[in-house]
């Protein structure tokens, strides 16, 4: 009941749900003359979501931005993004047609990213990494959205090279408990790929704006610099080696 009630009232109080922000900046030009080529704003709910779903998981490619607090015009230009950052391009451009959508913040064990860092960038990351998903309202309900950060052609490469992994996998961007079929698609259901790796639930928040004041990923000014210079060119290169078909290994199975 309590649940029913929270629905409603989420509802009701659309306005919070669709508000723009200095990072979901929907507003700005190149946002909107997407939205308008793509003709996002005549479908119906279910299918502003999932085409959006879509474009954000696998046209926006899986890759590590200068920081999470990118605004979501910037991860379009740069093209590609990770959890937090490809969520608020996410995020903007559902708001943009008019779907409520909130942030919901987490962190996640450093294994789940190794393979994608490695070697002295991998031991010098964070023990609990910051995550976060997207939760969407369609139809009185929320849901949980996460298996937009991989994109597809990424994904499948990396299952083919771990063919053997018919149960659960973690690394290289994904924590799952069946590697070879996750639930990644939508169909008014939640979509995961990262979910088996957090540790940590820091709630929903309206805007990752106001996730970020709270919560972010705690690292020294030190290890921020070589993260920004140095460590994400050298994830960003594993993950593109492995997109190109290049040869990635088990991080674990269970």
């Amino acid at each position: 009941m309590k649940e029913d009630l929270s629905q409603r009232e989420d509802f009701v109080n659309r306005e919070k749900y669709l508000k723009a922000t200095p990072m979901l900046d929907y507003q700005s030009e190149s946002i909107q003359a997407l939205v308008e080529q793509r003709g996002w704003k005549n479908l119906d709910d279910f299918h502003k979501i999932g085409s959006i779903y879509n474009f954000v998981r696998d046209e926006i490619a899986f890759g590590y931005n200068v920081s999470d607090k990118i605004s979501a015009a910037q991860v379009l230009r740069d093209g590609y993004g990770q959890c937090n950052t490809k969520g608020t391009l996410f995020m903007a451009l559902l708001r943009a047609v008019g779907i409520c959508c909130r942030v919901h913040g987490f962190t996640i064990d450093k294994k789940l990213q190794k393979g994608a860092m490695t070697g002295i960038v991998y031991r010098n990351a964070p023990n609990n990494v910051f995550h976060s998903w997207v939760e969407v309202l369609y139809q009185g309900k929320w849901y949980e959205l996460e298996a937009f950060i991989l994109d597809k052609e990424y994904l499948e490469k990396l299952q083919k090279q771990n063919s053997s992994c018919t149960g659960a996998f973690c690394g290289y961007g994904v924590a799952v408990s069946d590697f070879q079929n996750p639930q990644i698609d939508w169909n008014a259901n939640n979509t995961y790929i990262q979910s088996e790796g957090i540790n940590q639930d820091f709630g929903v928040y309206n805007s990752p704006d106001e996730l970020l004041k709270e919560h972010h990923q705690e690292m020294s000014g030190f290890k921020e610099f070589l993260y920004k210079n140095l460590g994400r060119h050298l994830m960003n290169r594993n993950v593109k080696k492995i997109r190109n078909g290049g040869k990635s290994c088990r991080i674990s199975e269970q």
